[in-house]
């Protein structure tokens, strides 16, 4: 680990941008759950062990379609807590590195919580692959519209884990809205806003292509590995940078990789080992 986190050091200190690639794993210092496996899932909501349903039944849109109530009431209950959790000391200690380099910063993630945006990175920084469960749509996406989700309350009964009325509902149609979120067997989410993001990530990572990049990935498990891919194919891609990948139970690089080291730590102590010395 000395080893690893004085190598991390050396590539942080000669970067001049800096991709931050972030899944769940990122949020468990703020108190967050990760959602690992089934087990994971029932340890953070009990109601659904005697339920029966698991992470993928819950995280499926069919449920705005059936029973809306019920699917308004994991996303409520996340909504709630996502806004209630304030980001770790580590996001805004990113946020404050990235400011000093040349090329500055953005962000690619998995996260919907809005955490990097609530702990100063600029909107135009920030992708969310998955969206964001601060952003709503119609479930019928009857006028291709997605708005905030800013001042929505959703009371929910933990005993059934039922949303209470009224429920979020589209200002064009009245027909139940949904968060913005691409969600398992999903074919009716808008990919409108996270397509815009990943564009001006695209933009930025031209702007950057002749400047010392460093890939910087937090917590992105191989489960579900859209960022674990998006930091290895652009480190492999970018013909001056490196990869840092924090994970305390996967953080294995690719052996072809040659410009990358690997840190078995949660995310805010590696932030702290690094920044702080920096």
């Amino acid at each position: 680990m000395n080893e690893a986190a004085g190598k991390a050091k050396d590539i942080l200190s000669g970067a001049e941008a800096l991709l931050i690639t972030a899944g769940a794993g990122i949020g468990v210092d703020s108190g967050l759950p990760d959602f690992r496996g089934n087990e994971g899932f029932w340890k953070a909501y009990p109601p659904y062990q005697r339920l029966g349903m698991s992470f993928v039944q819950m995280a499926n849109p069919d449920n705005f379609h059936t029973d809306p109530a019920f699917g308004w009431g994991f996303y409520g209950h996340r909504l709630n807590l996502y806004c209630r959790t304030k980001p770790h000391a580590g996001f805004a200690m990113l946020c404050e590195f990235a400011e000093k380099l040349p090329g500055g910063s953005f962000v690619f993630t998995s996260n919907v919580d809005g955490h990097f945006q609530e702990a100063g990175f600029l909107p135009e920084q920030v992708a969310e692959c998955h969206g964001s469960i601060r952003h709503l749509q119609c479930f019928h996406d009857c006028r291709d519209r997605i708005w905030s989700a800013d001042g929505v309350e959703i009371e929910i009964d933990e005993t059934t884990m039922r949303a209470r009325e009224p429920l979020p509902m589209c200002p064009d149609c009245g027909g139940v809205a949904r968060p913005n979120i691409l969600m398992f067997g999903d074919w009716g989410w808008n990919p409108t806003r996270t397509n815009a993001q990943e564009d001006r990530l695209k933009r930025w990572l031209r702007e950057v292509s002749n400047l010392r990049l460093v890939v910087f990935e937090f917590g992105a498990g191989s489960a579900v590995p859209t960022v674990r891919m998006q930091s290895e194919r652009v480190a492999r891609l970018h013909s001056n940078a490196a990869l840092i990948r924090v994970n305390p139970r996967e953080p294995e690089i690719p052996a072809q990789m040659n410009a990358g080291v690997s840190l078995p730590c949660g995310a805010l102590e590696a932030i702290r080992q690094l920044l702080i010395a920096l």
